[in-house]
C-alpha cells in the first residue's frame, strides 16, 4: 500500500476510534485487548496507530517491565489486575499476563508445573473477568520467518533502532521453533468463545495497521455519543497585562531553527 493512500485510511480510522473513545466514556465500558506475538512482530507500532489520536486517560497502553522480586512472590496475575479498566477505559497490554506461555517457558523463566498450571488456570480466569463485566478481546501478531530476520537485520544496521535489540531478542530469534510450538498450544488452550484469539498477519506493517484497527472498530458497538456544544469563553478583564516585559529576564530556550 502507497503512503499517501494509507495515511488517508488511517486518518479516517483514527477519527472512528475517536468516536468510539467518546462511547466508551459515554457508556463507561470497560476494554481489554492483548496485543502478543515474537519480537519484531509489529506490535508496538500497531498500538501506536491506535492511540496516536485518542486520549490517553482514555486509551491506556500498560507494557510492564520484567517483575520486581517483590512481585515474582505475588500471584502471577496480581501485577496484571491491577491495571485493569475502571468505567470509560480501554486499557491496551502492549504483552500481559500471556508471557508465561511464551518467553518465561521458552527461556526457562518458569517451572513446569507453573507453565501447565496457567495453561490449565487463564481460561477460567479470562472467563470470570468477562463475565464481570469486561470486554477482552487478544491479538496475536504473526510475522514470517524472513520477514523477522529482515527487521532485525534492520535494527541491526541503523544507530536509531539499535535499542530495540537485546540479547533476548537475538535468543528467540535463534529459537523460532520452539517459540511456535508454545504459541500453538497457547492457543488451543486459551482460544475461547468469550476471549477468543484473533490472528493478524504482520508482514506488512500499514495493511497490519489498518486491519487490526478496523477489525477493533468491528468489534465494538457503538454510535455517536452526546456532546455538548464548546465556546471559547470571554477573557476576564482584570487590567493590561504586559508578558512580554514579565519575561523579559527569564532564561530562553535558543530558537536555533526559528525564522530570523
Amino acid at each position: 500500500m502507497k503512503r499517501k493512500e494509507y495515511e488517508a485510511e488511517l486518518s479516517r480510522l483514527q477519527g472512528e476510534l475517536c468516536k468510539l473513545q467518546d462511547w466508551i466514556k459515554y457508556k463507561g465500558l470497560r476494554i481489554i485487548v492483548v496485543f502478543e506475538g515474537r519480537d519484531a512482530a509489529g506490535k508496538g507500532g500497531t498500538i501506536r496507530a491506535i492511540t496516536e489520536r485518542v486520549s490517553p486517560r482514555v486509551f491506556r497502553v500498560v507494557a510492564l517491565p520484567a517483575p520486581s522480586d517483590r512481585e515474582k512472590s505475588q500471584l502471577y496475575l496480581q501485577r496484571f489486575v491491577e491495571h485493569f479498566p475502571a468505567a470509560g477505559e480501554i486499557v491496551i497490554f502492549d504483552r500481559s499476563w500471556y508471557n508465561r506461555a511464551g518467553v518465561e517457558h521458552v527461556m526457562g523463566f518458569c517451572t513446569g508445573p507453573e507453565y501447565n498450571r496457567f495453561l490449565k488456570m487463564c481460561p477460567a480466569i479470562e472467563k470470570y473477568v468477562v463475565e464481570g463485566g469486561i470486554v477482552m478481546i487478544k491479538y496475536w501478531l504473526e510475522v514470517g520467518k524472513k520477514e523477522q530476520q529482515r527487521r532485525f537485520e534492520a535494527r541491526i544496521s541503523d544507530p536509531l533502532r539499535q535499542w530495540k535489540l537485546s540479547p533476548m531478542d537475538l535468543e528467540s530469534f535463534r529459537r523460532w521453533d520452539e517459540y511456535s510450538r508454545a504459541r500453538d498450544r497457547m492457543l488451543k488452550a486459551t482460544d475461547t468463545e468469550f476471549a477468543p484469539w484473533y490472528i493478524l498477519r504482520s508482514d506488512d506493517k500499514r495493511t497490519a495497521r489498518l486491519n487490526c484497527i478496523r477489525h477493533l472498530l468491528s468489534l465494538i458497538p457503538y454510535d455517536q455519543a452526546p456532546r455538548e456544544e464548546v465556546s471559547l469563553p470571554a477573557r476576564l478583564k482584570t487590567g493590561r497585562y504586559d508578558d512580554e516585559a514579565a519575561l523579559k529576564e527569564r532564561r530562553f530556550v535558543p530558537e536555533e531553527y526559528g525564522e530570523a
